[in-house]
């Protein structure tokens, strides 16, 4: 099976990966170019110390007594090549085409008074040697065992140093290059124009910091924007109460007819709409409220008790026993539109509070409606929303109540979520954060 690579699908791994590469190969060519510098001086020196020594050497044995020359050998050795007082090894001819980089070294070394000639000595470690006579006659060979230059044991340390100095390097240059990318990710993921805008940091590089301000300016024309409408929306609301309330005067003194009932029907659905509208304006601005320290519980029984005295089924189950900071007229608004909700396609609510671990607690308002159609649970949440089976002229509703229990959820902080219950009905869960004990 062939595989194919492909192109990393991060930023942060592209640029390790570029960076990378770029740096072991800079290294690379660091590297070799010094070791190609570093062998060719060593290659002149030996060459020229062999030239010197090789002269040197020949014109000792010379001199000396035949009888002398061969404890002279030990001392004229060298690690790469030594003297035979003899005739040598039988080996082939060398090729003139391949003459190892020592031959004319050697050969100048003697220069035109000992012609010499060279013979490969084959064997598991391959080597030459040089043969020639001196005055006397006596023969002389040179065996020479060329071998590279031992590496340094320091050396892998080293560079196993550098590679990870360029591991490190390479994560620190990309982390500071995608950091501010991912808090601008964040932030653009986390924009709520119903909630406290977070200003972006608008410090860094200069790139980074035009990018922050661009962002904050959106932002802030975005809630600018938001703000405009729903100012619009509260003063077209409140500004048709009195027409409103006029017609309604008006058709008080219509003599009694069904037309009368009609029109006053549809004067109250109108009021109603109106005065819902108010409210989902004022909703948005619901984090202008100051937050306090109220007890959870006597809160819900206060909330229970006042529907209870009116005759409605609505009923508290478990205790939290813990203090939270709210914005209680907020979260009163929340419970009550999600109650009044339950009680109109149910006749009954329960509301029951759960803690969690680390992430506040939950109020959950369980009802035996009938239900909203999973398709639909996102969609009862926006503004004007209604499901046609249930929400109809008969009911008054006007597909805003869950929109503002949606938009103080989120002033509070918190979130709504709707789901349908086993065995029929709407659980509408309210989750607020931090408890303090």
């Amino acid at each position: 099976m062939r595989r194919v690579l492909h192109w990393p699908r991060t930023l942060a791994s592209r640029l390790s990966l570029i960076f990378l590469v770029c740096l072991i190969l800079a290294q690379a060519l660091s590297f070799g170019a010094q070791s190609y510098e570093r062998y060719e001086s060593a290659k002149n020196a030996m060459l020229g110390n062999l030239e010197t020594d090789v002269s040197t050497s020949i014109a000792i044995l010379e001199r000396l007594p035949a009888v002398e020359r061969e404890s002279w050998l030990p001392r004229l050795a060298r690690k790469n090549y030594g003297y035979l007082l003899n005739e040598g090894e039988q080996g082939m001819p060398m090729s003139p085409g391949d003459l190892p980089i020592a031959v004319p070294s050697i050969e100048e070394a003697l220069g035109p008074d000992y012609p010499v000639t060279f013979s490969d000595i084959p064997g598991p470690k391959k080597h030459f040697q040089a043969h020639l006579t001196l005055k006397d006659g006596s023969p002389v060979t040179i065996d020479v065992r060329p071998s590279l230059a031992p590496m340094s044991p320091w050396l892998p340390a080293v560079l196993l140093g550098q590679l990870l100095l360029m591991l490190g390097c390479t994560w620190l240059a990309v982390r500071i290059a995608v950091r501010p990318l991912t808090r601008l990710a964040q932030a653009v993921e986390n924009l709520d124009p119903n909630a406290h805008a977070v200003q972006l940091d608008e410090s860094g590089p200069s790139e980074v910091a035009h990018a922050a301000t661009a962002f904050n300016a959106m932002q802030k024309r975005i809630a600018d924007y938001l703000k405009e409408r729903m100012q619009l929306l509260a003063a077209i609301s409140h500004d048709l109460q009195t027409p409103i309330t006029r017609m309604k005067l008006r058709a008080e003194f219509m003599d009694e007819s069904p037309e009368k009932d009609k029109l006053w029907q549809d004067l109250g659905e109108i009021e109603h709409l109106v005065r819902e509208g108010v409210a989902y304006a004022r909703s948005v601005h619901g984090a202008t409220e100051l937050s306090c320290r109220i007890d959870l519980d006597s809160f819900l029984d206060s909330l229970v008790f006042d529907y209870q005295d009116t005759g409605q089924a609505v009923e508290l189950t478990g205790k939290n026993g813990a203090l939270i900071e709210v914005r209680p007229h907020a979260l009163r608004r929340v419970l009550v539109n999600l109650v009044d909700n339950a009680l109109k396609f149910a006749g009954a609510a329960q509301l029951e509070v759960r803690s969690k671990t680390n992430q506040g607690i939950s109020i959950l308002i369980l009802d035996r409606g009938p239900g909203i159609a999973e398709a639909e649970l996102q969609e009862v949440l926006k503004p004007f929303y209604r499901v046609e089976s249930s929400r109809n002229r008969s009911t008054g509703g006007t597909g805003l109540g869950l929109a503002i229990a949606q938009q103080l959820a989120v002033a509070l902080g918190g979130s709504l979520t709707l789901s349908n219950r086993e065995g029929g009905g709407l659980c509408a869960e309210l989750q607020l954060g931090v408890v303090r004990p």
